[in-house]
């Protein structure tokens, strides 16, 4: 796939181009700040942006701000955003959409979870740090009926709510599909969403649920 690349740091963002082509892919644009980063879509057209919430010029949230108004201009562009930190509320108007994936830096450095991240989000999926996951999950009030899922649920709906299939999270937990399915439908309930057949739109629904 065409990947057009955004990172402040020199070193780092040489670690992920080497890392991109090694796996197949092709960076058409290795750019610095954010509104490299916006030209460098603008002419490449890439099948997936990878970028740095935090970059030049402003060193705040400029790759999170960039990503929406590219997400506005360009409404099928997959994006993998990277930090150092967790920052929640920077994915609130990104994660229900789809093609989406935020992940803490030291994520690359596994790269076989890294790459597959990749993929997942190119694909059209969705792909959350387990630690990002961990902080949108904390209960934010008395009657937060996050508080009613059994320890199992929580664990599945933390699997689901970082990008996995229901096989990826049978096999990580190992229980078989079916019960997976009923977890999820028990968790559904239990947060008064309603279920569907679809997997991608059910993982967009937890996340809204998750972000709101």
């Amino acid at each position: 796939m065409h990947v057009v690349l955004a990172e402040d740091s020199v070193l780092f963002r040489e670690g992920l181009h080497r890392l991109l082509t090694e796996d197949g892919h092709e960076v058409t644009a290795a750019v610095g700040d954010a509104d490299s980063l916006v030209a460098a879509v603008r002419t490449q057209l890439p099948d997936l942006v990878i970028a740095d919430v935090r970059m030049p010029p402003r060193m705040t949230d400029d790759g999170a701000r960039v990503a929406r108004e590219l997400r506005a201009e360009f409404a099928s562009l997959p994006v993998l955003l990277l930090s150092q930190h967790i920052e929640t509320h920077q994915v609130v108007d990104l994660v229900t959409a789809g093609s989406f994936g935020y992940l803490l830096k030291d994520r690359v450095l596994r790269f076989t979870d890294f790459l597959d991240a990749v993929r997942r989000v190119a694909g059209g999926g969705s792909a959350l740090d387990p630690a990002i996951v961990g902080a949108l999950m904390a209960p934010v009030r008395r009657n937060d009926p996050l508080l009613d899922l059994s320890a199992r649920e929580r664990e599945v709906l933390a699997l689901v709510a970082e990008g996995l299939s229901n096989t990826a999270v049978s096999v990580r937990l190992h229980m078989s599909e079916r019960t997976v399915e009923t977890h999820m439908r028990s968790i559904f309930q239990k947060l008064r969403l309603v279920d569907s057949q679809d997997t991608h739109r059910r993982v967009l629904a937890v996340l809204a649920y998750l972000t709101r």
